[in-house]
């Protein structure tokens, strides 16, 4: 059967990372898990305690409305008063499968097709898959190390119709400050173009926390989701905040491709919520982790690194060590037992001679990942 020119989407690497781990791990092997942004630890027990009573209720988890469980915005809209100071109309949250549920929706109510869509290079990699799927054009924006990987007003090209703006940034921590992300919105104001914000790693901060699009403009799309902060990966629950004119057009939309997210994980959300303390100890624990690899990775050979600002990623230059990722991370794994991402799922020009380093995993197997790294590059060294 003939698949379609838009079927021929590349692989999101660190899937496929994860999965020749797996078959590691399936062999017998331990594998240290550097290479997936996923939290190590569970969802708040507030999650596992609300979706328990669910459970035990007669009710049936059915179909919700498409926008959501109105519980669960509006307790969304009240973590942009906790967080922003922003007084946020629950009306203009939408509810949905993951962020991955919130960015097809996002880019089929914004753009037709052959839209022109701007990404940062380096930058989340199914940003430009999905965008591919539905026939779309992603842009790529480079950005460099001397601005620490922040995209500036001068990097964006005026012949966009939408650019999508992570803060934090994947893979590199990157923040954009309040004047930073205000210079964005600007000039994406200024030129017409739609602006997407990425803000899944907000709460993951390690000095000044990240500003929300949504206190300068209202003008803009907003994606958030459970997986990262509140540990909620697998879940799949995620939100997206519109302009107020743009919620019926976005119902439409997941009314036809999605019915609605997830009813046992909107009810775990609302739970997870009230779980903010332990989200922060993990937060706690994120921080040690990120200190551990800013000592070790350079002392183990890694030493073309910048400290991340947020998320749990260290992106490192590792040119002068190959000029194939892809090869190297599979290196690295079969005889460090550790697995790493190749900057190549980030930015398909330069990223041969980066990788990636989650410190998302438990602290023990920072240390152990760490102890394994330094062990193969002065093997490597030696040979």
């Amino acid at each position: 059967m003939k698949t379609s020119s838009r079927s021929a989407v590349d692989p999101f690497i660190v899937m496929d990372v994860a999965r020749a781990a797996a078959e590691a791990e399936a062999a017998g092997r331990h594998i240290v898990h550097m290479e997936i942004g996923q939290p190590g630890s569970p969802a708040p027990r507030s999650a596992h305690d609300a979706l328990a009573q669910a459970l035990g209720a007669s009710a049936p988890l059915g179909y919700t409305v498409a926008l959501g469980l109105p519980a669960l915005r509006a307790g969304i809209a009240r973590l942009y008063g906790d967080w922003y100071g922003v007084d946020l109309d629950p009306g203009r949250v939408i509810v949905t499968a993951g962020s991955s549920g919130a960015f097809v929706l996002a880019f089929t109510a914004l753009f037709d097709t052959g839209a022109r869509v701007g990404v940062s290079e380096p930058g989340y990699p199914s940003y430009r898959q999905i965008l591919k799927a539905l026939a779309m054009t992603p842009v790529g924006v480079p950005t460099g190390d001397a601005a620490g990987h922040r995209m500036g007003p001068g990097d964006v090209p005026g012949d966009l119709d939408g650019l999508i703006v992570a803060s934090p940034a994947n893979p590199t921590g990157t923040i954009l400050d309040h004047a930073g992300l205000g210079a964005l919105v600007d000039t994406c104001a200024s030129q017409g173009t739609a602006l997407i914000s990425d803000e899944i790693y907000h709460g993951l901060h390690f000095a000044d926390r990240a500003t929300s699009a949504l206190e300068l403009t209202d003008d803009v799309i907003v994606v958030n989701s459970f997986s990262k902060y509140f540990c909620m990966t697998g879940w799949r629950v995620g939100w997206m905040v519109v302009p107020p004119g743009m919620v019926r057009t976005v119902e439409r939309l997941a009314q036809n491709l999605f019915i609605c997210p997830p009813h046992a994980s909107q009810v775990a959300a609302i739970g997870a919520l009230e779980g903010r303390d332990e989200a922060e100890a993990v937060r706690a624990s994120y921080a040690e982790n990120r200190r551990l690899l800013l000592d070790g990775l350079p002392r183990a050979g890694f030493d073309r690194i910048a400290p991340p600002d947020g998320a749990f990623y260290i992106y490192a230059d590792v040119s002068h060590l190959t000029d194939d990722s892809l090869s190297f991370a599979r290196d690295i794994l079969d005889r460090a037992g550790v697995a790493v991402t190749p900057g190549l799922d980030f930015d398909p020009v330069r990223g041969h001679g980066t990788l990636r380093f989650s410190y998302a995993a438990a602290t023990a197997d920072i240390r152990e990942g760490l102890a394994r790294l330094t062990a193969y590059m002065r093997a490597r060294g030696a040979a």
